[in-house]
């Protein structure tokens, strides 16, 4: 299902960089989900609002504990909370800390914008009622939360979240490898990074996941300037991971660095395609309402 942004919705006005200076992030996480919850019971995908959370209006006999007195506040009408009875989606969040994250052209790295759509995600996931895991990895598994689905836990994840840091080089054959054979029950696995690494060894661990029977999403995080090569005149650029420097003339490489980077998403994007692997680009400045989007409608098809 395509994704049609919705005018008016609270998450298209708030800016990643002011995102970025809530240290609490709770509070964060909060805010991004509610506002897009209020967006998409707006929107025409009724099914998706209706899939988490509805309200009905009360009839005698019903239990007051399930009555919304909030709503009851504004709207001076009884309505009781209907949740679906069961799910068994288990999802696992991996999130990618390697140095290179650390890249930010402006104020919001993406290793902050990562870490900022993996708390969505979880409050998402969680206010669902599914299990979610959290992975942290860089050339290896650095720290695992396994999959719950209680409030407990979600303070787990958001706690891990704000004091987590990046780590060294990227590397994903080994913490892909790892985390797909640790990962025992079939579920959504959604991988948070800027994918800098091979093609071939980032593909080889998709397939573990995805043969595993998983239904897997990709977003890779990028910064604007690396998805346009803004710079200008004679830069020196620094490899965030070995250190190494170049100078380069801007304008001359400009062409050939655009050219090298679409050749590599279109190899990620067939050959996710081939597998069936929801791949998505996105930049440090862009709401993540379509973040969230793509794993309800993820969710929604497995159901």
């Amino acid at each position: 299902m395509n994704y049609t942004p919705i005018k008016g919705s609270p998450t298209r006005f708030i800016d990643p960089e002011i995102l970025s200076r809530i240290s609490n992030m709770e509070l964060l996480a909060r805010k991004i989900v509610e506002g897009f919850i209020s967006g998409l019971h707006k929107s025409p995908y009724k099914g998706f609002s209706v899939e988490f959370l509805e309200y009905r209006p009360y009839i005698p006999g019903d239990d007051p504990m399930r009555i919304d007195w909030k709503l009851y506040a504004r709207s001076d009408r009884l309505f009781i909370k209907e949740f679906e009875d069961e799910t068994n989606t288990c999802c696992h969040i991996l999130l990618d800390i390697s140095n290179s994250m650390e890249y930010a052209s402006n104020h919001i790295t993406k290793f902050q914008y990562g870490s900022i759509l993996a708390a969505s995600l979880a409050y998402l996931i969680i206010r669902q009622r599914d299990r979610v895991g959290l992975y942290f990895f860089d050339n290896q598994i650095r720290e695992r939360i396994p999959a719950k689905s209680t409030q407990g836990h979600l303070i787990t994840i958001l706690h891990s979240l704000e004091n987590i840091r990046p780590g060294t080089r990227t590397s994903m054959a080994r913490p892909f490898n790892e985390m797909a054979e640790s990962i025992k029950k079939r579920g959504i696995i959604i991988i948070i990074s800027d994918l800098l690494e091979e093609p071939e060894t980032i593909i080889n661990g998709l397939k573990h996941f995805r043969f595993a029977g998983n239904d897997i999403i990709v977003f890779q995080i990028l910064d604007p300037f690396e998805l346009t090569f803004q710079f200008k005149d004679i830069v020196e650029l620094e490899d965030m991971e070995t250190s190494e420097r170049i100078i380069i003339m801007s304008d001359e490489a400009r062409e050939t660095y655009l050219y090298n980077l679409e050749q590599f998403r279109s190899i990620l994007k067939n050959e996710c395609g081939l597998l069936r692997i929801d791949y998505n680009i996105l930049a440090t400045n862009k709401p993540l309402d379509y973040a969230l989007f793509q794993y309800l409608s993820k969710r929604s098809a497995r159901k």
